[in-house]
């Protein structure tokens, strides 16, 4: 499902948000009057502009940029980068000592480079950022790549007031809007140390416990059909290792077998050697 058209809930940004409905050639929806609508307001609001189709909104306020799914979901997802969560899990997470940070090969005195060729909002990228290394996230889809880039600015206005560690670990971002595959083309002479991949996953819909946030996230951007030569493709191009995160029971990417495991209660790690 793409993006149907760009809704400002305040006057200040009406000039950003001008410009990103022609950039994706969306209608602009004035929403100023909607700033403090409830859930129900305000899908009510959408319907009458939109009709009652569920649809996809880009949507900017005081906070910065979301994408807002009307009909049934009447939810919203937003890249965030200083919000009391992400500041938890950075702090308290566990250091070093975490999967993903054994995964990508991290060790005392050892910064990976890391190419995240799947970002989506950037949350696993934002952990290895904090752990030290530097990370380019690739997002192919053009609405997330401007949810990841909003998300580090939000955060970056935020840092320079009240959190200059923060600050460095957005320093250490760096987000580039672009097809995996053709930007790996590009890479012959600044080959990543690793490179991350976590393809979308099917939802299990009859599970109770998917959230809102992901139901959004798949509406936009749908399954990943072009994991298995993306894999390969990135065994040509990292240096040190390609990891795939994958959800604990799902199978393996085709092709080789992975040269080594972690697996954790929910999520594991496949880890394979560059060709």
């Amino acid at each position: 499902m793409s993006v149907s058209a760009v809704a400002c809930f305040d006057h200040s940004h009406f000039d950003e948000a001008s410009a990103l409905s022609r950039r994706c050639a969306v209608p602009l929806i004035n929403a100023v009057t909607q700033k403090h609508a409830k859930a129900k307001e305000l899908r009510s609001f959408f319907s009458s502009k939109l009709g009652p189709d569920p649809c996809l909104i880009l949507c900017i306020d005081a906070s910065g940029l979301c994408l807002y799914a009307s009909g049934e979901l009447n939810s919203s997802i937003r890249a965030n980068f200083h919000s009391r969560t992400a500041t938890y899990r950075r702090r308290q997470g566990g250091g070093r000592g975490q999967m993903i940070a054994k995964a990508v090969g991290l060790k005392h005195g050892i910064n990976p480079t890391v190419l995240d060729c799947t970002a989506g909002l950037g949350r696993d990228a934002f952990v290895l950022a904090g752990l030290g290394c530097r990370v380019t996230l690739l997002e192919r889809s053009v609405p997330v790549a401007l949810l990841l880039k909003d998300g580090i600015e939000q955060a970056r206005v935020f840092a320079q007031a009240q959190d200059p560690e923060l600050l460095e670990i957005l320093q250490r971002m760096r987000v580039v809007e672009a097809e995996a595959r053709d930007y790996l083309s590009t890479l012959a002479h600044e080959r990543p140390d690793v490179i991350y991949l976590d393809p979308m996953f099917p939802l299990r819909i009859k599970s109770a416990q998917v959230k809102k946030e992901m139901q959004v996230f798949h509406k936009l951007v749908g399954r990943d059909l072009d994991s298995d030569i993306l894999l390969e493709a990135a065994r040509r191009v990292a240096v040190s290792r390609v990891v795939v995160k994958r959800p604990r029971i799902a199978p393996t990417l085709e092709g080789p077998e992975p040269s080594h495991v972690l697996e954790g209660k929910s999520t594991r790690y496949d880890i394979y050697l560059p060709t």
